[in-house]
């Protein structure tokens, strides 16, 4: 699997705040925002629920890895969506680092894999309570 989820009972603005907040508590700050349903609509000229992709950089973990393999930076940032069910609740869904782990055979960045998904997995920890 390449990623992990929780759906949030919110409404979709108030999903996006708090994956903000919780990001914003493990040290991610939201580099990108990308409002695909609006760039769909206006490209295609189809309606989508609301869904939207968050760039998410936590900076001194991304300084780690291109320390350690200048082209980490492809894998970078960890994307995250929120996307309206349409019945009162979003999902948010965490690109997981593990899953692009085996792209590098180098240690330090491995562990900044780990570590990148140790601060993930404890922001889905938060938005779950």
């Amino acid at each position: 699997m390449y990623s992990f989820s929780v759906d949030v009972k919110a409404s979709f603005d108030e999903a996006i705040d708090k994956v903000t907040a919780a990001l914003k508590d493990e040290g991610f700050g939201v580099l990108t925002d990308i409002d695909f349903a609006g760039t769909i609509k206006k490209k295609l000229d189809i309606d989508r629920p609301a869904y939207r992709i968050l760039g998410a950089c936590n900076p001194p973990l991304a300084n780690q890895a291109v320390n350690a393999d200048v082209n980490a930076g492809v894998l970078l940032p960890c994307n995250v969506v929120v996307r309206d069910n349409e019945d009162g609740s979003c999902s948010v869904v965490i690109m997981d680092p593990m899953a692009v782990i085996n792209l590098s055979d180098n240690e330090a960045v491995a562990k900044v894999a780990h570590e990148a998904n140790d601060r993930l997995q404890r922001v889905k920890a938060a938005l779950q309570s």
